[in-house]
């Protein structure tokens, strides 16, 4: 969003006087940004420059990254919640009791609960949530709070059309700016970062191997690829990891790609379908804000898990997840509470590309972590320490061919093997 919102307020189109004629403008610059970015991580992703990268990465170094995955987004949880206590909280308690405390309640043999805790709970809250404002209770709050609470906000449904078919270049054909593509591509390397550990995180709560370096730069490129159809199509954002999905595949403990796929064919039916789309989008905020101090939560242990592999007497290894981890958290935390003050980031010249891809960078708690975590671990007493750093589990998962069960857990469907060997 950082680079996006500089786009936005670039001058050159602040200075359009038509609302509508400047919509326009700032989309189709968003629009080409996103599609010179995305070179990025589809370059460095089939290219598998990616997978000659995360040769330096090993357990002891991926700690802070995948923690602060879910760490970092702290802001995102409880004060969120607070902002309407009467939803939100009931939502955290009945979503950590289904999921937890009745996880062995079965129906035909199936776990439901346990299956379907967030859609049973979402469900429920978004219905008392309805039931608050159709009754009234948020009729003479303040605004702030009729914001986060009311679910007939700023009339979504009825201003949503009944059907919508989104195609390339909907808002006109792209424009490109050195500028706005520097801008962008900070945000790429760091989608790309936090996507590394999310995919090293996924594999950990689905019971799989942690993912090949082949595996893991394909995965890199797929999602290039997706960021570059997000430019076509004129989307806004491109594409990262999804930290909640994974925290909530640890808590379903569903591993399967099928679902990915479903949920895949659900999004396309619900773009089109305006109504649909509308309906969801009128969830309360803090719904979603108490599913993340599970969600969140869960990818952050999973991070911490990885210590197991890694000698923790060794203060070496303390210094290093300590430091990582320390800065990982403050240093963006400087970065936010210096643009909520100052109204810009602490990268200020005349240089905005250069303001946006610095401040893009250090706004990410996962990106902080990598850069200082790998450094420190690649270069602080490497040669004597490979067994302490936990390298000699990591090194038997390196190869496609390293573990019988990877051809099970990453083999591509649809025979599309054949176009992307395994190495």
């Amino acid at each position: 969003m950082v680079p996006i919102m500089s786009i936005i307020h670039d001058p050159a189109l602040t200075r359009i006087e038509d609302d509508h004629l400047r919509f326009l403008s700032s989309m189709r610059a968003v629009q080409g940004a996103l599609i010179v970015s995305s070179s990025i991580q589809i370059i460095l992703g089939y290219s598998q420059l990616w997978a000659i990268c995360s040769r330096f990465f090993s357990p002891l170094g991926m700690v802070p990254v995948i923690s602060l995955l879910g760490f970092g987004l702290f802001d995102r949880g409880f004060p969120v919640v607070g902002r309407c206590v009467e939803i939100g909280v009931p939502m955290l308690i009945l979503f950590v009791t289904f999921s937890q405390y009745l996880k062995n309640f079965h129906f035909r043999q199936l776990p439901v609960l346990e299956r379907f805790a967030l859609l049973i709970s979402v469900t429920v809250i978004w219905a008392y949530a309805h039931l608050l404002t159709a009754s009234g209770a948020y009729k003479h709050r303040p605004d702030l709070t009729q914001g986060n609470c009311r679910t007939d906000r700023a009339y979504l449904i009825s201003a949503a059309p009944w059907i919508k078919i989104p195609y390339p270049l909907q808002w006109g054909a792209p424009t490109f700016d050195a500028g706005h593509c520097f801008g962008m591509m900070a945000a790429v390397i760091v989608s790309l970062i936090e996507s590394t550990g999310g995919y090293k995180a996924a594999s950990r709560l689905a019971s799989a191997t942690p993912p090949p370096a082949h595996v893991l730069s394909r995965g890199i490129g797929w999602q290039g690829i997706g960021i570059l159809l997000s430019g076509m199509f004129g989307t806004l954002s491109g594409c990262t990891v999804s930290a909640e999905n994974v925290g909530l595949l640890g808590s379903t403990r569903v591993g399967s790609r099928r679902v990915i796929q479903i949920a895949a064919g659900f999004m396309i039916f619900f773009s089109i379908l305006g109504k649909f789309g509308a309906l969801f989008a009128s969830i309360p905020f803090p719904i979603f804000a108490a599913l993340y101090c599970v969600l969140f939560g869960l990818v952050a242990s999973v991070g911490l898990s990885f210590l197991q592999f890694t000698n923790m007497n060794s203060m070496r290894n303390l210094f290093i997840v300590g430091v990582a981890l320390f800065l990982g958290l403050s240093i963006p935390e400087y970065f936010r509470e210096y643009t909520s003050k100052a109204y810009h980031g602490p990268s200020h010249t005349k240089a905005g590309w250069f303001n946006d891809f610095l401040n893009t960078i250090f706004f990410s708690s996962p990106t902080v972590a990598l850069i200082v975590g790998v450094f420190l671990d690649n270069t602080l007493d490497y040669k004597d320490s490979a067994r302490d750093r936990g390298m000699p589990w990591w090194a038997k998962f390196r190869s496609f061919q390293g573990d019988s069960r990877n051809e099970e857990f990453y083999t591509l469907p649809f025979n599309l093997n054949r176009f992307f060997p395994p190495s």
